[in-house]
């Protein structure tokens, strides 16, 4: 038995073998299959960008048109660097353009031509590639230089105005009242689109679109607030929905430090095919690995449409699957976000209790991982002093319990849109209960075989129970079945199916190639 829930060890190893039974038949359909977001995210490391007039972007144009020639089961690789050859140009983008004008026509070629298409197409993508990994070593420059926070958790806030010229201040403003860490929201729907959007964007819909300039922009802004405050402050956004890969890959290129990347979410909760989102996945957390990004994954979506109590378990199989497919994808501990969520019902009796063996459960088992805690949204009911209240328990049970990611809860969450007064009201709240209690996690200890020891190892146990079913299944059953956040979404559905490939024989993919450490 170990650390302050006495959970058995032999049982805990038992839920990561049955996890990683589940999910190694999904990483054998990642490993086989590719999409079009995948063969986009490539060409955008490659070097391609921009958008013709009416805004759609290049690589879409050109994606389309070797879809269009020869299929997407070989991958775009070989195909555009080929094209390259024979028309004698260099620029990729140019070749974009002629291809959308149909003055162009791309083939699978062979021999000679192939090996040579094949080099050229992991030159220009090794380039992109260096790119992030400059990126990556100017962060940790930086952090060296202006400090981390001084404790955790990290005090996480979002901002979404809609314009990303709106959304500059207010994050700044946010920062030095304490958030270390400013997530854009995106605009609604933007995870239906199959393209991302150019430019810096001013008309988002309870959010800001999230593009390649909104994030170099938002990255410059919290850069000047980094050298105003002595401390690096961080950036999120969101690699999920059916442009997975190229938002990974735009965030490594713009140094942007968390991602929201959850291994199910887009499929439950965005109805995406589950084989275009497990391929997404894979391919966008290799970037993250690279790029040093944390990921910050969704479980706590599960709870705002099935019961708390209940379905508790469900949140603990879906934190040792997306742990299973984040290792497999190369991510180390310090990068789990993992998601987990105050949302019981505070009528329950000893709803607290439930929160804390809940919340204990995950870091007990994720120990190296920071822990993404996410604040009472289901049951705010508009009494916004019965919220702060609750806000305050969250808060409360984030620092008994050592989450290391604490987004800020508000009174009017889910209630109306909050404003600026209500988010300072929600920092100082979470700024006291830190400062008064943020070590108590040191002398928190439940009493032994107690009622928050008892909860936390049913629901390890009941975690268990769902993983041997799901292993005598499938993953993509159980999905189908509604296992998760009671969403039932069959493998030959949702949105998305169209743009995924199974592999042909020859197909190539450098991007992958590089990040795997395949080669020279």
């Amino acid at each position: 038995m170990t650390g302050k829930l006495d959970l058995d060890p032999v049982l805990v190893a038992r839920a990561r073998a049955l996890a990683a039974r589940a999910g190694a038949p999904v990483v054998e359909l990642a490993r086989s299959h590719t999409t079009v977001s995948v063969e986009r995210a490539v060409l955008r490391l490659a070097g391609v960008q921009g958008a013709d007039p009416d805004g759609i972007p290049w690589v879409n144009r050109l994606v389309d048109a070797v879809v269009a020639d020869v299929g997407l089961g070989h991958g775009v690789a070989v195909p555009v660097f080929d094209a390259l050859a024979r028309e004698q140009m260099a620029d990729v983008t140019l070749l974009a353009q002629k291809a959308a004008a149909g003055s162009v026509r791309f083939e699978v070629p062979v021999g000679r031509a192939a090996t040579a298409a094949r080099r050229a197409a992991r030159r220009a993508v090794a380039a992109g590639v260096r790119r992030i990994d400059r990126r990556r070593v100017e962060r940790e420059r930086l952090v060296r230089r202006f400090g981390d926070p001084a404790r955790r958790p990290w005090i996480y806030l979002i901002v979404a105005t809609g314009d990303i010229y709106e959304d500059i201040p207010q994050a700044q403003a946010a920062a030095r009242a304490g958030a270390d860490a400013i997530a854009v929201i995106r605009s609604t729907g933007q995870s239906l689109l199959d393209y991302v959007p150019e430019g810096a964007t001013r008309e988002g819909f309870a959010g800001t679109y999230a593009t390649q300039e909104n994030f170099r922009l938002m990255r410059a802004a919290l850069d000047e607030s980094s050298r105003e405050l002595g401390r690096y402050v961080r950036l999120t956004n969101y690699a999920s929905g059916l442009c997975m890969p190229e938002m990974a890959a735009l965030a490594g290129l713009e140094r942007l430090d968390m991602m929201l990347n959850d291994s199910m979410y887009g499929i439950l909760f965005r109805d995406i095919n589950p084989i275009r989102t497990f391929v997404d996945q894979r391919f966008s957390r290799q970037v993250h690995a690279r790029a040093g990004i944390i990921i910050n994954t969704g479980e706590d979506n599960y709870l705002t449409t099935a019961d708390a109590v209940d379905e508790a378990h469900t949140v603990t199989v879906s934190q040792l699957l997306n742990e299973f497919f984040a290792h497999e994808a190369g991510l180390a501990d310090w990068q789990l976000g993992l998601g987990h969520a105050f949302e019981i019902n505070p009528d329950v009796p000893e709803s607290l209790r439930l929160e804390l063996a809940h919340a204990l459960l995950a870091r007990e088992l994720f120990p190296d991982a920071p822990l993404k805690w996410m604040p009472p949204t289901k049951h705010m009911t508009g009494d916004v002093f019965r919220g702060n209240l609750l806000d305050g328990f969250f808060n409360l049970v984030g620092a008994l319990t050592g989450q290391g990611i604490l987004l800020v809860g508000m009174m009017t969450e889910a209630v109306v849109t909050p404003w600026l007064s209500d988010r300072d009201i929600a920092l100082q709240n979470v700024r006291y209960v830190l400062g008064a209690a943020g070590g108590l996690h040191e002398d928190f200890v439940p009493a032994s075989g107690g009622f928050i020891q008892q909860r936390a190892h049913q629901v390890l146990g009941s975690a268990v129970e769902l993983l041997e079913r799901i292993g005598e299944q499938s993953l993509l059953t159980a999905i189908g079945e509604g296992t998760f956040g009671i969403m039932k979404r069959p493998a030959d559905r949702g949105k998305g199916l169209d743009g995924v490939a199974r592999h042909e024989g020859d197909y190539y993919n450098p991007a992958v190639e590089i990040l795997e450490g395949v080669g020279s």
